[in-house]
């Protein structure tokens, strides 16, 4: 199993290897009490297997280490495909904790292939890397956002496609008040992950962010609303200043106020704030809930 820090070059030799009879035992049975193993059997002569073994070679280079492939030649080795009861091939068997647990027979189109890849290096779960997330929100949560930062890029050198430390890495740079680099990370992102909840969020925390530096002194801005209580650009520049000093329930108050007055004021400003502020909070904080809920009262009466 691949421990944090390590590449899967340097956690294991070869993820693909050529297994024979005298090497099975070793390279399948004992070897999936550590890393699940997908078993390819084959023959030169079969026509599917040249189609579906460079597929599943490419699913699992593409695991990142978190499965094997071990490739057994049924005309060399007709002890093991007696055994195994092979009846036809190609036959994949994926093996787990030294048991054969899941399997199929045929060529699959590509997406099952990886979707059967998946779900069997899942079996051994993340490797540890939830418990590193964890741990890296706990450093940012505490103000240590340096180590953060670096625990969160240990975790995407694991995992180039996770979602959560993507998200995580850009908001502790946004926390160091590096906010270009904060950017340059979220628009490194794979296209895979761009649309994820968590990337979503770190987008609208780096626009808050932004904002927060052009944001005015908040007393000022409180005065100069009390003389003009109708002039809407004051509200919606006290409500940012409000975002910035961390005092978010009543920056959503006062957009929510802005709206219930001007719904259509400067292009619905102050409803595309509260959309960024809503997402970059977790989706069931209360001044989400509350603030949707307000907004949608507004929106329908």
């Amino acid at each position: 199993m691949l421990e944090l820090g390590q590449t899967p070059d340097a956690a294991g030799a070869d993820l693909i290897k050529d297994v024979a009879e005298a090497d099975f035992m070793a390279e399948v049975i004992e070897a999936s009490k550590e890393v699940p193993v997908i078993v390819d059997f084959w023959a030169p002569w079969c026509g599917p297997c040249k189609t579906l073994g460079p597929a599943l070679e490419a699913a699992v280079k593409k695991a990142g280490g978190k499965v094997r492939m071990a490739k057994v030649n049924v005309d060399e080795n007709q002890q093991i495909s007696a055994q195994l009861r092979i009846q036809s091939i190609p036959t994949v068997y994926a093996f787990w904790q030294g048991q054969p647990v899941d399997g199929f027979q045929g060529a699959l189109p590509g997406s099952e292939i990886d979707a059967f890849v998946k779900k069997t290096a899942d079996l051994a779960g993340d490797g540890g890397l939830s418990e590193a997330i964890e741990a890296a929100e706990a450093m940012l949560a505490e103000g240590a956002a340096v180590d953060a930062a670096q625990t969160f890029a240990a975790i995407l050198g694991e995992e180039p496609e996770n979602a959560a430390a993507y998200g995580g890495l850009v908001r502790a740079h946004i926390a160091t008040g590096d906010l270009d680099q904060a950017e340059a990370v979220l628009n490194g992102a794979p296209a895979s992950i761009s649309s994820s909840p968590e990337l979503e969020a770190a987008h609208a925390q780096l626009q808050l962010a932004r904002q927060a530096a052009d944001a005015g002194p908040i007393g000022d801005l409180r005065t100069a609303l009390d003389a003009n209580p109708d002039d809407l650009q004051i509200r919606f520049d006290l409500a940012m200043a409000l975002h910035a000093g961390g005092e978010v329930q009543e920056a959503v108050d006062e957009l929510l106020e802005i709206f219930r007055r001007d719904r259509n004021w400067n292009d619905e400003a102050a409803k595309k704030q509260l959309f960024i502020i809503f997402e970059a909070l977790k989706p069931d904080d209360p001044i989400v809930l509350n603030g949707r809920r307000k907004l949608s009262s507004l929106i329908f009466a």
